[in-house]
């Protein structure tokens, strides 16, 4: 066995273990990675060091759901509502996403995850840009887990950028429909998700995913996210399969 199977094997016992039918997983998770600044300040840490933290345990939770077997992950990095935040916070957090993608690139790419972005982008520092449009590049043919970045990303600027692309397609009005609008979101092709985890209790859904989340079941846990681990990913997916979705009907 090789050793990337083992390590898939192991993952996937562990999940069992926890309560994952690993034959029904969700396709598609969506993060809300809330409670780095919270977590870093109760330490005594400045709050950087709490995202500097959470994205080493994106990385980790990102491996572990490829190895169980789910096809699609998307992350809330950087909303459009957060440059309201302090300039040194935003300019620490711009600086420290672009050196996690230049330096987990590899790590990415080893595991042949294939790494999206989602977001308006022209908004960004030309650094960073040039950063993610390399790791969309090099993982472009990678046919592992989709990973996508949601950054300077918002839900309702989602929309609009699609029907801003339906009216420059000169769509006619009674030609549009839902799937109008779906086949022009930011990455048309991912699946909407199944499940969106929020960590530190919050219980909002900030402007995240709000077209494509219409049915998507929310599970919401105390942790903050750099205390979230495997064994919690585990637990979420797990309570979502004890549950019955209906999308509006009985």
């Amino acid at each position: 066995m090789s050793n990337r199977a083992m390590i898939d094997s192991r993952t996937q016992a562990e999940a069992i273990r926890r309560g994952v039918d690993v034959k029904v997983l969700p396709t598609h998770i969506a993060l809300i990675m809330d409670g780095n600044g919270r977590w870093a300040q109760r330490r005594g840490m400045p709050r950087l060091l709490g995202h500097r933290e959470g994205y080493r345990t994106l990385r980790t939770v990102l491996l572990s759901a490829s190895e169980v077997g789910v096809r699609y992950l998307t992350a809330y990095a950087f909303s459009a509502e957060n440059w309201k935040r302090p300039a040194d916070e935003v300019a620490g957090l711009m600086k420290l996403i672009e050196k996690a993608a230049r330096t987990e690139l590899s790590v990415m790419h080893r595991n042949n995850v294939r790494v999206r972005v989602a977001g308006r982008l022209d908004g960004l520092p030309s650094s960073l840009r040039d950063a993610l449009e390399e790791s969309i590049e090099t993982t472009r043919n990678n046919a592992g887990i989709g990973f996508t970045l949601a950054i300077n990303y918002g839900g309702r600027a989602e929309v609009v950028d699609a029907v801003r692309e339906i009216v420059r397609e000169g769509v006619a009005i009674d030609a549009i429909d839902e799937e109008t609008v779906s086949d022009r979101l930011y990455n048309p092709d991912v699946p909407e998700p199944d499940l969106m985890i929020r960590t530190a209790g919050e219980m909002r859904w900030s402007n995240f995913l709000i077209w494509q989340a219409a049915y998507t079941e929310l599970v919401v846990t105390d942790v903050d996210w750099p205390d979230f681990n495997p064994d919690h990913l585990f637990d979420a997916i797990a309570e979502y399969q004890g549950r019955v979705r209906k999308y509006g009907g009985l």
